[in-house]
């Protein structure tokens, strides 16, 4: 058995299990161990496990999804395990640059004790062909998206049914369902490997480019997840993502 000091973040209610691993330790995780301890019955429970390794100028970030698949990117995830490097190196503030399966992204984190604020360049928005019925817009963030604009008679059933149809047809992808305009939106977000989250960092960005692609929002723009608020600017094609961190708890967790 291989115990691990695991901490537990969320960004505006989208949790993440988050090890941080030093630069000449090997990482213990597995698709099999990050679904045990995502589990919300019979594990700590969370929407995926963050894996860190830390070499002190770089961080290199690994993403299991809450069913032990792997995941190219988070925005709210990214942002919580720099918030969980902060914590190891005992310091308030950071620039630091973190290695994703999407490339290289900078966040900028600062903490007053157990919550902070983080921004992330998340890069260029990627439009990509749109050949699904019933949707706005396919977009890729590091990671793949669907949005379609959510329908008020719609009960959450017909949703997931929808969106898995969708996600399929696309090969895999979050979906979100968006509404409002102007300065701010909101969405709701069935992601690829998890389910329904309280937030969506990446999904907030997608959204957000459809919105302003399609005139309807600006260039700065306030995205309402269930969970909470989270602010997306844009230069050209460039997303930075802007949000909150907060501190849960610390686990002990063995793994097999």
């Amino acid at each position: 058995m291989t115990k691990r000091i695991l901490q537990k973040w969320h960004g505006a209610g989208n949790d993440f299990l988050i090890d941080v691993i030093g630069a000449h330790a090997a990482s213990p995780w597995g698709s099999t161990s990050a679904q045990a301890v995502c589990d919300r019955v019979t594990g700590i429970g969370a929407d995926g496990l963050l894996v860190a390794i830390d070499s002190g100028t770089l961080v290199e970030m690994t993403l299991f999804n809450a069913d032990g698949s792997i995941a190219e990117m988070s925005g709210n995830g990214i942002r919580c395990l720099a918030a969980a490097v902060l914590r190891v190196r005992d310091r308030e503030q950071v620039s630091l640059e973190v290695m994703t399966g999407a490339g290289n992204r900078v966040v900028e984190i600062s903490l007053q004790g157990d919550a902070g604020y983080g921004t992330v360049g998340m890069g260029e928005v990627i439009a990509c062909n749109n050949d699904l019925e019933g949707i706005l817009a396919m977009v890729n963030v590091g990671n793949p998206h669907v949005v379609v604009r959510d329908d008020s008679s719609w009960t959450d059933e017909v949703r997931e049914v929808l969106a898995a149809r969708w996600a399929e047809q696309a090969g895999g992808a979050n979906v979100e369902f968006l509404s409002g305009g102007a300065s701010d939106i909101s969405i709701r977000v069935i992601e690829r490997g998890v389910g329904w989250t309280l937030a969506c960092g990446t999904g907030s960005v997608a959204a957000a480019f459809v919105s302003r692609s399609l005139g309807e929002s600006t260039n700065d723009v306030i995205v309402h997840n269930p969970g909470g608020d989270l602010r997306v600017s844009f230069t050209a094609d460039f997303a930075t993502l802007g949000g909150p961190v907060a501190f849960v708890s610390n686990y002990e967790w063995s793994i097999a």
